[in-house]
């Protein structure tokens, strides 16, 4: 089968996580991607850790794959030549460099689309290409407090908490593979290329979703409610026999299954708990009667007889029973690669399934440099060139 994306040349500056994120989207499928990296050090994930496994930082493998990695120095002159002339055979840039950066040494959009003019380049920043920000760095965690996301995060009184993850780092990720799709669709019409302007301070407030519109609507500030929904009860962790897990009733009907299920019917037939909008006003006295319900079996109990009756429920693994579970197994969501360090590389499987164009892991994550001289080769540079440039740490 082809690759949704074959033919698709990707220059990837980006380091960290939300641009190399997005690349290995589109590498996986099927975008060329060439990782471009500092001549000295690289992208700085290579040395985050421990873990590392054979010398290699499981945080840069773990958005790698499927790319290509050439060192170049784009301070130097013949390291700019070198790179206009790789944008000039490409598709797409994705860059995270601090605003104007880009621009000061002579390779902003406006000057590569000279060489390139179906040129797209996504320019992802903390907090985008203007505004009384856009010259402050960002990172995930600071975005994560400024965006109002850590202050509705956590138990209500305790602190405010960030989320387990990068979140606003694997949004922008994804928000920036939406935006080169559009803009590459776009380009496919038209002959016209274009700049993205994306930061993750945009894409962490929109991905705020429902709790930015209750704001919007009331003028009322959400608060922290721990692991409860504000608008939906029960909707939150209950501890079991055994563990805790998370119930899910989304809807009335829902509720009447589920007070069966615990042998109290009766509830669903109260006036305090008969709708949803009652159980919300009524919520601490509801919530009690279920904890004291769900104590009296295991989490695997509460589970088949959940499953059974369409109640959304789950046990909170950990990442060790996560990947342990049969379904995630099922869904190739654990994969295993060729590595000429690493021994039997595991890495995490795509979400995207795909029945004509199914993504496909072709390449290891790259190690530093590794592909310097075949780019190069490939670029018509000869292997004499190739030397004088690593003599004058041009690469």
């Amino acid at each position: 089968m082809g690759m949704a994306l074959e033919g698709i040349k990707i220059i990837d500056l980006s380091r960290v996580l939300a641009g190399p994120f997005c690349t290995m989207i589109l590498g996986d499928l099927g975008a060329e991607i060439i990782k471009i990296e500092h001549h000295e050090s690289g992208d700085e994930t290579r040395s985050w850790g421990p873990p590392f496994t054979s010398g290699e930082s499981a945080y840069y493998l773990c958005a790698n794959r499927n790319k290509q990695s050439i060192t170049l120095n784009l301070k130097s002159e013949k390291g700019k030549e070198i790179f206009t002339n790789l944008v000039s055979s490409g598709d797409v840039v994705v860059q995270n460099f601090k605003t104007g950066t880009l621009d000061k040494m002579g390779l902003g959009f406006e000057q590569l689309k000279a060489s390139n003019p179906k040129l797209i380049m996504a320019s992802i920043t903390g907090f985008g290409l203007n505004g009384p920000y856009k010259d402050l760095p960002g990172y995930d965690y600071i975005i994560q407090a400024m965006s109002g996301l850590m202050s509705i995060t956590g138990e209500t009184e305790g602190s405010p908490v960030k989320v387990g993850v990068a979140i606003a780092d694997v949004l922008t990720g994804l928000y920036t593979c939406i935006g080169i799709l559009t803009a590459v669709y776009h380009r496919e019409r038209t002959g016209e290329g274009q700049e993205i302007d994306i930061s993750l301070m945009d894409c962490q407030v929109s991905s705020l979703i429902n709790v930015a519109s209750n704001y919007l609507c009331s003028g009322v500030d959400p608060v922290r409610m721990g692991n409860q929904h504000p608008n939906i009860v029960p909707y939150q962790v209950f501890p079991a026999k055994d563990g805790e897990l998370v119930v899910a009733v989304g809807n009335d009907n829902q509720f009447r299954r589920f007070t069966k299920i615990l042998e109290r019917p009766d509830l669903a037939n109260m006036k305090e708990f008969s709708t949803n909008e009652a159980r919300i006003r009524n919520k601490k006295q509801l919530i009690t009667i279920c904890e004291e319900l769900l104590m009296m079996k295991t989490r695997k109990e509460w589970k088949e007889q959940f499953d059974r009756e369409g109640i959304p429920s789950g046990p909170i693994n950990t990442i060790k029973e996560m990947f342990e579970n049969p379904q995630v197994k099922e869904r190739d969501m654990v994969i295993e690669m060729d590595h000429p360090s690493v021994k039997n590389l595991r890495l995490t499987g795509s979400p995207l399934k795909l029945s004509k164009t199914p993504v496909t892991m072709r390449k290891y994550p790259p190690l530093y440099g590794e592909h310097t001289d075949s780019v190069l080769l490939q670029m018509g540079y000869s292997k004499e060139e190739i030397a004088d440039f690593k003599l004058n740490k041009i690469i």
